[in-house]
């Protein structure tokens, strides 16, 4: 590349940056290919289960969770909880405390949950999500050993490095620091051992899953081997910065491709970038959830829904390219209205034939196509090769929608029964870009209902899918060899799947959000029975 381009010519960066990103200077670029092919050949010595586990590591794990749960498990044998609610909470502030000592996997595994709004109960989910930034810092002086053995005489690099972090989280803390020549940059430092920690736990895991099979009710969707895979992949990458940089590079790039200029990446310096230490520019602003504050500064926060909205589902579709771990911790929004989006550690990719298959995924769920939708999931390794798709609709009855409204509790556990019992008959699982993808989902449906509750949704994704269309219609048909006119979003079939009258014009999600509230509620008194 030509040194005199500048990064904002090829990649959504702020636009007063301290450095400009030359794409040809940077030296820790050069080994990410490597890094990554070493990463993947890794993940299945990782998760295979062993013969004799890690038993010290194995007696610690047990100690502390079961210390957690036995005195929660005393006190509900005897009554001493005011109600189910009470009860939840009590537990989930004891586990995640009981993470927090366990270290990075297990405060990883919790940071997952926490993102998973709709689907664990309220209380675990706000408990664990104290584990996305606020996790017990590690002591400054192990903080400095890291930056010393990475960067060598930090006294050179940095004129002031702040021991207390911005955040600290389960695989590094960030901290604020100014460069020598007067730069203010943030610096991720990982946390010391962590990444022998993190191999430690994966075998253990490894070793306890295959017990798990068949104990856990949503074992058809989270194989406990295939889910400890699934877990060594993402956390494995987590481990090495200067993926994480690339992560970065890529995102940028693919925003600036897509014209998405309300969403842009802090740049990764050029040199001052290892295997445990990331540096990078400094932005501020409002934290994703604090709406007040948002409105108070005059920014519209529907506006910022509908743009968050717009760039995962663009970048996922079109590019096969994502952030795979949106969360409240890790994307701000700026002054002008502009999302800054951090930590990128994990990035859903699909290549080739897994892209293609993505992509008729999304496309089929859009126009109402049930055996289009199944034969994706064939394909993106969802559901065995073999899989006959017409007796897959046919046995979870995919073409008889239901409105779940309309169960009583006890009709709407045995049908989740049904669903799961079929899907364990089938062997499947969650490849790892749709479990991002997933949970990305539930994010921004939390999302809404913070910063826009009154938000039509039959309207917008009406507008999304007519902006889209008209913006990649063409590559999108050209891509699948399909008609660009069977691209157009089935209303009716998302009104069904919402369990809405066809002919209802609108729905926000304060609406929806009270359907939901319904249906757990029956689910919630008869599993209380």
């Amino acid at each position: 590349m030509n040194k005199t381009v500048r990064d904002l010519e090829w990649g959504n960066f702020t636009g007063q940056g301290p450095w400009n990103i030359d794409l040809d200077a940077l030296v820790w670029r050069a080994e990410v290919g490597t890094i990554r092919d070493a990463v993947r050949a890794e993940v299945p010595r990782q998760a295979r289960a062993r013969r004799i586990p890690p038993f010290g590591r194995l007696v610690v794990v047990v100690f502390r969770l079961g210390s957690a749960i036995a005195p929660w498990w005393w006190r509900r044998r005897r009554g001493r909880f005011a109600d189910a609610s009470e009860s939840r909470a009590d537990l989930s502030r004891r586990l995640r405390v009981a993470i927090e000592h366990l270290g990075a996997t297990y405060i990883k595994l919790a940071q997952i949950i926490s993102s998973g709004e709709g689907l664990f109960p309220a209380e675990l989910v706000n408990e664990f999500a104290k584990c996305r930034d606020r996790v017990p810092p590690e002591p400054w002086h192990r903080v400095r050993a890291v930056l010393a053995d990475e960067l060598g005489d930090v006294s050179r690099i940095f004129a002031e490095l702040e021991e207390r972090p911005l955040a600290a989280a389960s695989i590094a803390q960030v901290h604020r620091a100014r460069l020598a020549d007067g730069t203010e940059v943030v610096v991720k430092i990982q946390r010391p051992s962590v990444a022998v920690r993190v191999r430690k736990d994966l075998r253990v895991m490894a070793w306890l899953a295959p017990f798990m099979v068949g104990r856990i009710k949503v074992a058809a969707l989270a194989n406990p081997p295939a889910l400890v895979e699934l877990f060594a992949e993402t956390i494995l990458e987590e481990l090495d910065f200067r993926l994480e940089a690339e992560n970065m590079i890529d995102v940028a790039a693919m925003l600036h491709e897509l014209g998405l200029e309300r969403f842009l990446v802090p740049r990764p310096h050029g040199s001052l970038v290892t295997r445990r230490v990331l540096v990078m520019e400094r932005l501020a602003g409002f934290a994703f959830d604090d709406a007040e504050g948002m409105r108070a500064a005059g920014i519209d926060t529907e506006e910022v829904v509908r743009g968050g909205m717009a760039a995962f589902l663009e970048g996922a579709i079109i590019h096969g390219v994502f952030h795979g771990d949106l969360h409240g911790g890790n994307l701000f929004v700026l002054p002008d209205g502009r999302t800054a989006l951090l930590d990128f550690g994990i990035i859903g990719r699909l290549a080739g034939p897994r892209r293609l298959a993505f992509m008729r995924l999304m496309l089929s769920a859009a126009t109402s196509d049930i055996k289009g939708q199944v034969g994706a999931l064939v394909d993106l390794g969802a559901l065995p090769r073999d899989t006959d798709i017409d007796e897959v609709i046919v046995d979870l009855r995919l073409d008889e929608p239901i409105d779940p409204t309309t169960l009583s509790g006890e009709e709407l556990v045995a049908e989740v029964q049904r669903i799961v019992k079929s899907l364990l008959g089938y062997g499947a699982r969650m490849p790892k870009e749709l479990m991002l993808f997933a949970k990305n989902m539930v994010f921004l449906d939390g999302a809404i209902a913070r910063l826009a509750p009154d938000l039509d949704l039959i309207e917008e994704v009406s507008q999304l899918s007519l902006q889209f269309t008209m913006r990649h219609g063409e590559r999108l048909a050209r891509d699948l060899g399909v008609a660009a006119e069977s691209l157009e979003i089935n209303m009716d079939s998302f009104k069904a799947g919402l369990g809405v009258d066809l002919s209802a014009e609108s729905l926000t999600y304060r609406e929806l959000k009270e359907r939901r509230d319904l249906i757990q509620k029956r689910m919630r008194d008869h599993l209380g029975k």
